[in-house]
């Protein structure tokens, strides 16, 4: 084996990405696969999840999905058991699952407030809870939380303080989780994407503010969420073994300013 391969392979390692379905989760659960992994998709919608684990086991990787509701305690440790039942252990986490929504403050309801939060952080609090009692007894785990850029700035035109809330929470979670867990040998990061093309981006009600982003982001384009692949890989690889507590920040340079 060499350098390479000993820093990122992933062969022989069990992942559960939660919100595998589509976008950024679909990305990373087919790159973990291409790296080697068993791949557990946790998805709310099954024929999503479903579609997924196929295209993953047709280029030949090993997968499986859970239906489930990363709000819901026992949906998370479910997912984390259907790993535990399949392969006998579980390596990686990537929680992923999360919802976005625009409203000015002012008027914004609070149950769709409360949801907001409800999905991006409390529902990456569980999963990663979850995943922990997996891993502790084994002293190794890769746990990633798929924050934003929103979490470290305010995004303008579209006023979305709940949504930035939110991420700014999975940020300080994420360092707060990697104090706690480091004695376990569990090491825990995120991942802060910028402007990322998907379905959502190309929306009628988003895609005119598209120009707008581009005049802010120094690369001068939207990210792809293959850019994101990177990252993942090696968050979760021997690569990043002396790395804990860390946002690992993928937005062209969005933030600079």
């Amino acid at each position: 084996m060499n350098i390479l391969e000993k820093l990122f392979s992933l062969k022989r390692k069990v992942a559960l990405v939660t919100g595998g379905g589509q976008g950024i989760g679909k990305a990373i659960a087919q790159a973990l696969a291409a790296a080697g992994a068993a791949v557990l998709i946790m998805d709310i919608n099954e024929e999503t999840a479903r579609r997924t684990v196929e295209e993953i086991k047709e280029k030949g990787g090993e997968a499986d999905f859970y239906v489930g509701d990363v709000t819901k305690e026992e949906d998370c440790f479910g997912a984390v058991k259907k790993a535990l039942d399949r392969w006998g252990k579980l390596d990686i986490g990537v929680n992923n699952a999360g919802i976005g929504d625009w409203c000015e403050a002012e008027n914004y309801p609070v149950e769709k407030w409360k949801k907001v939060i409800d999905v991006n952080l409390v529902g990456v609090f569980l999963s990663a809870k979850a995943e922990f009692h997996a891993m502790k007894e084994r002293k190794y785990g890769k746990i990633i939380n798929i924050a934003s850029m929103s979490g470290h700035i305010v995004n303008k035109p579209q006023k979305q303080t709940a949504y930035n809330a939110s991420k700014a929470g999975v940020i300080h979670l994420t360092r707060s989780l990697a104090a706690e867990w480091a004695p376990y040998g569990i090491r825990v990061n995120s991942i802060s994407p910028g402007y990322i093309r998907t379905p959502l981006i190309e929306s009628p009600n988003v895609k005119d503010l598209v120009p707008l982003w581009l005049d802010m982001i120094p690369l001068g384009r939207l990210g792809e969420v293959d850019d994101l692949i990177g990252a993942a890989i090696f968050l979760a690889s021997p690569a990043s073994d002396y790395m804990t507590g860390h946002d690992l920040v993928i937005d062209g340079g969005y933030t600079v300013w």
